[in-house]
């Protein structure tokens, strides 16, 4: 399974790296999962949320660079940061690469209020879909069908609530692609315990 996680400045740290460290564990445990860093741009490195300087591995192109699962992390919407989720939304440009990735087959996945940017695309409507506490309201005021979970799995769409549930998404892919076993594994290799099943559409 090939994970892309799309960077931009102004992302949560804790959204982008908890689930590279599961698929890579994961990977480590024995799936054929990788996982990569890029952006929509040709750059080096992306500035995050808290200051955090990430490497970026190469440049999503929705028309040759087809993952099978992209992840999409939030940060800043609710303060309406300069440099945000919801900066890249009035941007549109991340928005039109998701949806052009789901509609060529891609699985979609928004963490925290990257579920936002997968509102923007269009990809939850009509959908059972969560987001951060704090944007909740914002999430009912598009097409997507709020509901109270962790995790929501609705297929070939994927969101989570706040900072800390990239974790439970991640480990929920991993083991409905690769098995609870190395689930499991990975699991004890970061020291996490699952805190809930998800919402399963």
């Amino acid at each position: 399974m090939h994970v892309s996680i799309i960077l931009y400045d102004g992302f949560d740290e804790l959204d982008a790296v908890a689930p590279f460290e599961v698929f890579q564990n994961a990977g480590a445990a024995g799936a054929d999962c990788a996982a990569e860093l890029v952006a929509l741009d040709d750059r080096e490195s992306v500035t995050a949320n808290h200051g955090m300087r990430v490497g970026v591995d190469g440049v999503l192109d929705p028309e040759t660079d087809r993952p099978d699962l992209l992840v999409v992390p939030g940060g800043g919407w609710n303060s309406r940061a300069e440099q945000s989720a919801w900066a890249e939304a009035e941007k549109g440009e991340i928005p039109d690469a998701i949806a052009a990735l789901h509609e060529a087959g891609t699985t979609v996945a928004g963490v925290c209020t990257g579920g936002m940017l997968l509102a923007r695309a269009g990809v939850l409507d009509g959908r059972p879909a969560v987001t951060h506490g704090g944007a909740l309201a914002d999430l009912r005021e598009t097409a997507a069908e709020v509901v109270e979970a962790r995790v929501v799995d609705d297929g070939d769409v994927l969101t989570a609530g706040g900072v800390t549930s990239g974790l439970d998404l991640s480990l929920h892919v991993v083991e409905r692609e690769f098995g609870s076993d190395i689930a499991d594994a990975v699991s004890t290799e970061i020291e996490y315990e699952r805190r809930t099943d998800p919402f399963d559409g």
